[in-house]
């Protein structure tokens, strides 16, 4: 059996490394050995604090390139050794974006096929999100914020002005790496782990999704529609009881809307866990109900009974008056989740969201039928936890305040 190499490309904060441990997981699953070689965590260990520096990435720089050249045959040599003993898919995780440097790879490893395998983020959010994240790791610890962010720009730069697509390698998959999904390849035909490698690139994986709503709002108790209003005293005590149940669990992401009643539920959450991300996203707003926006119900089917006898028709397809309608709905929080579970990576997540939101959520992953989406169940004290994996599916809905009303 052919053994196989696996060159991860792309320009920093593109996410290869996460799509790198996920392709070593998914093999593992499958019984087949596989092992990630990062020229990065060589290169700290190596040369230290001096590869911080921009500089050390300028094409120019005729030393830093040695270095970083050096790090490369030591990492392809160490990869070939353990090939040659045990392994059998070894996985090259460096930004490799160069055609020049793609070619010492290819004529250097020899012994098995090379398969690339570039990640392409446009997302200018995602981008944004991921290249400060970046600049909170370890090497950056004697920056400044605003220094460390600098830096990192000047290190990307530096690869933009080398970086070359894949197009002229004899075998390779260029994949949009926030939506799972291949964007262009030329098959590694004949080897028996590429079908296995192309089905983990397109799956979603989600290691462990926490989906709660909101607590109780004071428009929750009115029966009026949409608003900014904030939590009744049983929400905030939904909210607290909330963050005392996920006490001992890891959360690392915690993303609500930017409405007022989704922050102050995940608020407690977030006290309690200084050092976890926390992010607004817009995709996760509430339905927008347009010319309905803070009317009672009782009132929308008195004054507005076309609006009413629409959606008793049609509830998924039909769009509030200047609004949105679940349809509609749809295509902005596949975005949302997208982002979420892009940034989060492999990391444990909360979502706070709404009733209609997290609907279409669950829908994304029960495969639901649409006419039945606006009817999902959404309680106000219980959450719902998915974890999906090609190898493993968690789908389950965790009362966390038995004595809590809907």
């Amino acid at each position: 059996m052919r053994k196989l190499y696996v060159a991860m490309v792309g320009l920093p904060a593109r996410g290869k490394s996460t799509l790198a441990r996920r392709i070593r997981q998914g093999l593992l699953a499958e019984g087949i050995r596989a092992q990630i070689f990062n020229n990065g965590d060589m290169r700290r260990a190596l040369v230290g604090a001096e590869s911080t520096e921009p500089d050390f990435y300028n094409p120019e720089n005729s030393a830093g390139r040695e270095i970083r050249e050096q790090i490369c045959l030591r990492n392809m040599a160490r990869a070939r050794a353990w090939l040659a003993e045990q392994g059998e898919v070894a996985i090259l995780d460096a930004t490799n974006a160069s055609r020049a440097r793609r070619i010492l790879i290819e004529q250097t490893l020899t012994d098995h096929p090379v398969l690339f395998v570039e990640c392409v983020n446009e997302d200018p959010l995602l981008l944004n999100a991921c290249i400060r994240r970046k600049t909170t790791l370890p090497e950056y610890a004697s920056y400044s914020e605003a220094d460390a962010l600098d830096s990192f720009m000047k290190r990307i730069g530096y690869y933009e002005s080398i970086y070359s697509p894949l197009q002229d390698e004899k075998f390779w998959l260029c994949v949009d790496s926030t939506a799972n999904r291949i964007l262009d390849e030329r098959p590694c035909e004949g080897s028996p782990y590429y079908p296995a490698i192309r089905e983990i690139v397109v799956s979603v994986w989600v290691h462990s999704l926490y989906l709660a709503r909101h607590g109780q709002t004071e428009f929750n108790v009115q029966g009026r529609i949409g608003g900014d209003p904030p939590l009744t005293a049983l929400g905030r005590s939904q909210a607290e009881a909330l963050a005392r149940h996920m006490r001992d669990r890891r959360i690392d992401w915690v993303f609500t809307s930017t409405r007022l009643r989704s922050h102050e539920t995940a608020a407690p959450l977030l006290v309690e866990r200084p050092g976890a991300h926390a992010m607004a996203l817009k995709e996760f707003d509430e339905i927008w109900a347009g010319d309905c926006e803070g009317m009672l119900y009782s009132e929308i089917r008195r004054s507005m009974p076309d609006v009413t006898a629409g959606r008793n028709a049609d509830k998924y397809g039909y769009a509030y008056p200047n609004g949105e309608s679940y349809a509609i709905l749809r295509e902005r929080v596949q975005r949302g989740l997208r982002r979420a579970l892009f940034l989060a990576g492999d990391a444990p997540l909360l979502i706070v969201g709404h009733q209609a939101i997290n609907r279409v959520l669950l829908s994304l992953f029960l495969r639901q039928r649409s006419e039945d989406v606006p009817y999902i169940y959404i309680p106000q004290n219980q959450y719902y936890h998915i974890s999906l994996t090609p190898h493993r599916k968690v789908f389950e809905r965790v009362p966390y305040e038995r004595t809590g009303r809907d």
